[in-house]
């Protein structure tokens, strides 16, 4: 699939993740960010994994797996509106996930797995996805968005994590 999302493919708030990805190839993208967040991740202890850096903030084993499941959601959406389906879609409260998931009590190796099982099961499903099915939109969280757009958050989204991950926790 060539090019980037447009401003009408989702919704302005979005942008702020697919502004962070470089250039047109998003499954390039995404591919390389499997090798440099594992590369980050493995260099975590299991006791590391719990720190937060600050009271009210997730630990690092929360934060991961923010991302793993927001990956999901958004792979989700991409598969429903790529399919075909119009029906919209409920938004995604990453508090109730948060705290349904109880991070903490899953090993550091653990999430540092389900990551990469997640991330290359999304590689994946866009490598197969037609090429008329990349434009297909729906309605998610109240919102527009197309499969493109949602690629672009999916890499965005775990461009910005790991920079936060670099920055206040490693």
């Amino acid at each position: 699939m060539q090019g980037r999302p447009e401003p009408t493919e989702a919704a302005a708030y979005y942008f702020r993740y697919i502004d962070q990805v470089q250039g047109e190839d998003v499954l390039g993208t995404l591919e390389a960010q499997l090798d440099e967040m594992l590369t980050l991740l493995e260099g975590v202890t299991e006791e590391r994994s719990l720190h937060r850096y600050a009271p009210d903030k997730w630990s690092l084993r929360q934060a991961l797996n923010h991302v793993t499941d927001s990956e999901r959601v958004f792979v989700f959406r991409a598969f429903w509106f790529g399919r075909g389906f119009d029906g919209p879609l409920a938004g995604f409260d990453q508090e109730i996930s948060a705290g349904a998931a109880r991070a903490d009590e899953i090993s550091w190796a653990r999430h540092v797995e389900e990551f990469r099982s997640v991330r290359q099961a999304t590689l994946t499903f866009f490598r197969n996805l037609p090429s008329e099915a990349w434009m297909r939109s729906g309605v998610a969280s109240d919102n527009p968005v197309t499969v493109r757009a949602l690629a672009y958050i999916i890499a965005g989204h775990a461009a910005h994590h790991a920079a936060i991950l670099r920055e206040r926790y490693l």
